[in-house]
């Protein structure tokens, strides 16, 4: 009997062991591994903050996935990804879903961001009314010769990164074009390929992110700038001056006068005070809206910042 109640004992004692170690495992805001997704057209961003947060804390570890932007959702959906990066708000059926898994589901604004139409250098346009790119979308622009500031003639060709990432997602939104069929398109397969695929032919229009081509202190930014016009857009059908165009910079984002600018969200289905939340906290609330600042975007939460006035005189 006594050896019988000791067996039990120990039994019980290495579930509790176990528990333990279980709980002790957790990833924590200065610690521990997890996996995040992000559409690619964001990865500088994505790279440069995740980066700047595993400099400040070493035991921090983020494997992202860079999918379009609707597989990461996915991933979130089905707890394969902590945390995503995405241009919308999950949906009411997309909350239903985690919700019925027990998860807690928040969301974050952290930016604005452009979506650049981008042409070779080839090609002299680069000035475009909004109501001239939807008419692209709906196929009654359909050759170069139909825009005015344009030195070429042949067919539109429109290079996305990927049929399911936000890039072509957003555009379809804006102009509510419903088929695709009709349209000149081609998918890459990544934002940097869509860059070096429109250097190559002056008959291509692409899309992409513009935190790759934004952020002025990164030599990888300077190379994939070069070669490219970036379009600046006009709202207005009758634009009467140059300064009612607008680039998708931080001086056409700021007041969303570009106007394909879109919004940054980070969604979490993180249910304790884990690393995901150590990130977003880092970009909330630290030098996570400066990083945001540099890359060429606005960040929705600004670092504050100090400044002390000598005049010489005392008061």
């Amino acid at each position: 009997m006594n050896n019988t109640k000791r067996i039990v004992g120990l039994f019980i004692f290495a579930i509790l062991l176990a528990a333990c170690s279980k709980t002790e495992t957790l990833d924590n805001p200065r610690s521990g591994t997890v996996t995040i997704a992000a559409d690619e057209s964001f990865k500088p961003l994505v790279d440069a903050l995740t980066s700047a947060y595993e400099g400040i804390y070493p035991d921090a570890h983020f494997n992202v996935d860079y999918k379009p932007e609707q597989r990461t959702v996915l991933q979130l959906l089905q707890d394969s990804a902590r945390i995503v990066f995405t241009t919308r708000k999950l949906t009411k059926k997309e909350n239903d879903i985690v919700k019925n898994q027990k998860g807690v589901i928040q969301h974050q604004h952290i930016a604005i961001d452009g979506l650049a139409v981008v042409v070779s250098k080839a090609n002299s346009d680069s000035l475009m009314k909004l109501s001239e790119l939807k008419a692209i979308f709906e196929g009654k622009i359909t050759d170069w010769s139909q825009l005015p500031g344009s030195n070429q003639s042949g067919l539109i060709t429109l290079v996305f990164d990927d049929v399911n990432a936000s890039n072509l997602n957003f555009v379809r939104e804006k102009f509510n074009i419903k088929d695709l069929k009709n349209l000149r398109i081609i998918a890459s397969g990544s934002n940097q390929k869509v860059i070096s695929d429109v250097k190559a032919n002056p008959l291509y229009m692409g899309f992409i992110g513009v935190n790759w081509i934004s952020d002025g202190h990164s030599v990888m930014s300077e190379e994939l700038s070069k070669g490219l016009n970036v379009f600046g857009i006009s709202k207005s059908d009758n634009p009467k001056s140059i300064s009612e165009y607008y680039q998708p910079f931080q001086g056409g984002l700021e007041l969303r006068n570009y106007p394909l600018s879109r919004d940054v969200y980070i969604i979490s289905r993180e249910g304790y005070s884990g690393l995901g939340g150590g990130l977003m906290t880092y970009i909330a609330r630290d030098v996570g809206g400066l990083i945001i600042q540099k890359m060429g975007l606005i960040p929705m939460i600004r670092f504050p910042r100090n400044i002390e006035m000598k005049t010489g005189k005392n008061f």
